[in-house]
């Protein structure tokens, strides 16, 4: 008989459960069910705004305020985040060399 029945147990534990895997997490800001609160002062910033979250598929609730100063924090944070970096490849030792040598990259830049 298997460990889950156990003691009267019917159905067995399910996996996410035991990992501790969050069920119940919040969707990503910047979505249709959390969209960012952006105030801004004019309408023609607000124009430029909308451009700018179509550009990157997000959503926003944008008020026109002409007396509160513009807060448009929420979006900068969201629109720079690092980016992955990739690093170009080193020729190994008998590759031919990038210079255009016909030699060996360990005879020729690899000194």
């Amino acid at each position: 008989m298997s460990k889950f029945f156990f003691k009267g147990r019917i159905e067995k534990k399910q996996k996410h459960e035991s990992f501790g895997y969050n069920t119940k997490r919040t969707t990503k800001l910047g979505s249709k069910a959390h969209p960012l609160s952006l105030s801004v002062q004019t309408n023609e910033r607000k124009e430029q705004l909308e451009t700018r979250l179509n550009e990157h598929g997000l959503f926003a609730t944008i008020e026109v305020n002409a007396e509160q100063p513009e807060n448009i924090q929420a979006l900068d944070v969201l629109l720079k985040t690092p980016k992955t970096t990739t690093l170009e490849k080193t020729p190994n030792r008998n590759d031919p060399c990038s210079c255009g040598s016909q030699q060996k990259y360990k005879k020729c830049c690899g000194k």
